[in-house]
């Protein structure tokens, strides 16, 4: 099996590392309004020391990684251990650990606490139940037969079956599944387990090998800590480590997926906001409220229409073909003159005015405005998985043809352009959990207004750090792509690159953290919400750019001034200079 330190190393290169983002970093946090500046990149960022930095922001890894010839070793030595601890033989202890799923520890806490028990529970007989000592033929309690003693074979019970039927039984069961596994003496009231020794004789190669494959997989699939990448096509499982609260596993496959619920790595979101928004995705609610949204049912027939055209002369498919009126929904045959002319409904107005419609619109309203609302999240949800996806092919790209393309064009061994892999396993990285921030944000309350614009700010502080940074990698590394010698510019570029990633990178630790804490630095009761308002407001002043910035912006007073706040060091809030404590988190100003 891989060594820790070898399966970090794998992880850095062929893989996405998911734990950028946890706890606290060596390096101190940078302030939320802190605008990156080519002239300031050295102070995020040192040659000699980049990756060293990077090792130290990554915790203690709580997994690992298992190849086909790790889950048969450790299969083998939990058979040998439990063997030797219970002096039975190496057929029995496997016996014993697939009935008690593979966990040794349950094993012999059952077995020294009534050992009989366990005996009869998983068929392990300690004597024959019929025996032939003297015999020398036998009767096949199958086919009837009568066979000498050499062709008739027996489970630990004794019950004798001729070799060609146990053979039909023992391939019959093994091409029916994994319940081969738990196979029993055919006797309808024997309850003896047929162990593999017994299959290693009897069958055929091919089926000796489905029964060892159907083996090793109950070792993954049985076991609790252990669990299969569902990467397709992937044939790695996984040994969790419980205890942790990072649930961010990274394969060899380069998969990335929640130890918890199984589907792509989604932190900082929890598996219950992903499986919400999963289901919302797929259910036919949302078409339903498609059809509130744009639709109006035909008043004869009840089949839902969507207007196409400019008019309001509303004819329905065949066979019904009614002519209505789009706005009233009455006959067309009564429209004309009298009623407003043929692009106007004077009734439906005078409806209107006296509530006839007041509901049935109301719940058109509600329905437009849910689906405009979830089509602005998943827009940008979508968009960020295409450019996270766009994004893994550039870095693949660039670890397999344009390193080696730029190491022979700029003269520099390959080991000083690892700052270009890092910058894209960055940009892989802040993708996905800018995806998934869309999710969390679909389902944050309407009415916390402070946590909703408090998220909405340091998201697009996320978002536009990651923007810069992936438009530096992708537009202006093409520049040294194509060139034909060694820049001067390239050191320049290194610079700004490097400093890009680590500026980023400190916006998304931002950003998660705030997010795995519930956004507790704002006042989730709104004590001081007009207050946080204003305050929240100013912060953004000095920033450009940015979606959740420019809301900040927008109401923020003329007068207030850099000079007239301070910025709190707990949560990054900017205050009044006349505010003793933060109006945000209430800590004391420095």
């Amino acid at each position: 099996m891989d060594s820790e330190d070898d399966m970090h190393d794998a992880n850095d290169v062929e893989s996405l590392d998911d734990d950028f983002y946890s706890g606290e970093t060596e390096d101190a946090p940078m302030d939320y309004y802190t605008d990156y500046d080519d002239d300031d990149a050295d102070d995020y960022f040192d040659d000699g020391d980049d990756s060293d930095r990077l090792q130290s922001r990554r915790p203690e890894q709580n997994f690992a990684i298992l190849k086909e010839s790790d889950i048969q070793q450790r299969q083998e030595d939990d058979i040998n251990r439990v063997a030797a601890v219970l002096s039975i033989s190496r057929v029995s202890a496997s016996i014993l650990l697939r009935n008690y799923n593979w966990s040794v520890t349950k094993v012999h806490d059952a077995w020294f606490a009534d050992e009989d028990q366990v005996r009869k529970k998983v068929g392990l007989l300690e004597k024959p139940v019929v025996q032939h000592p003297n015999a020398r033929e036998l009767t096949c309690g199958i086919c009837f037969e009568t066979y000498p003693h050499a062709r008739i074979e027996t489970a630990p019970c004794g019950h004798p079956y001729c070799i060609s039927c146990w053979e039909g039984y023992i391939s019959t069961s093994i091409n029916d599944g994994p319940g081969c596994l738990t196979l029993r003496c055919p006797d309808p009231i024997c309850g003896a387990a047929v162990g593999q020794d017994m299959i290693n004789l009897l069958v055929s190669d091919e089926d000796k090998e489905k029964y060892d494959r159907y083996l090793r997989r109950s070792y993954i699939e049985d076991n609790k800590k252990t669990k299969w990448c569902p990467a397709p096509g992937c044939e790695y499982a996984v040994t969790f480590d419980a205890g942790s609260g990072n649930y961010d596993v990274s394969c060899l496959c380069s998969y990335s997926f929640c130890w918890n619920c199984i589907e792509e790595a989604h932190r900082p979101v929890d598996c219950g906001t992903v499986a919400k928004w999963i289901l919302k995705n797929s259910a036919e609610s949302e078409n339903m409220n498609w059809i509130l949204a744009n639709s109006k049912p035909c008043p004869k027939c009840k089949r839902p229409i969507e207007k196409n055209q400019g008019c309001m002369h509303i004819t329905c498919t065949p066979p019904c073909k009614f002519e209505f009126c789009w706005l009233c929904l009455g006959a067309w045959s009564d429209h004309g003159e009298r009623t407003g002319g043929f692009y106007a409904c004077n009734r439906y107005e005078t409806a209107k005015q006296e509530g006839v419609y007041d509901e049935t619109e109301r719940r058109r309203e509600m329905a437009k405005n849910s689906l405009e609302r979830y089509t602005h999240y998943y827009e940008r949800w979508a968009s960020n998985q295409s450019s996270r996806q766009k994004a893994l092919s550039d870095l693949h790209q660039m670890q397999t043809i344009h390193i080696e393309k730029l190491s022979d064009i700029q003269c520099q061994p390959e080991s000083q352009l690892k700052f270009i892999t890092e910058a894209w396993l960055q940009i892989v990285e802040c993708r996905r959990v800018l995806k998934w921030t869309y999710a969390y944000g679909y389902y944050l309350p309407e009415h916390e207004h402070a946590k909703k614009q408090f998220f909405e700010y340091l998201q697009g502080e996320a978002e536009s750090g990651l923007e810069r940074l992936h438009q530096c990698a992708e537009k202006e590394l093409q520049v040294f792509l194509n060139a034909e010698c060694p820049s001067r510019e390239f050191n320049d570029f290194r610079t700004k690159l490097a400093g890009l990633t680590s500026v980023t990178r400190n916006y998304f630790e931002n950003l998660v953290r705030a997010l795995e804490n519930c956004l507790s630095d704002v006042d989730s009761n709104g004590a001081n919400s007009s207050k946080a308002t204003s305050s929240k407001n100013a912060a953004g002043c000095s920033k450009k750019g940015g979606r959740g910035k420019g809301t900040i912006r927008a109401s923020m007073s003329s007068r207030i001034t850099d000079d007239d706040l301070w910025s709190c060091e707990h949560c990054t809030y900017a205050n009044v200079k006349s505010a003793t404590t933060c109006q945000m988190c209430n800590q004391q100003p420095p």
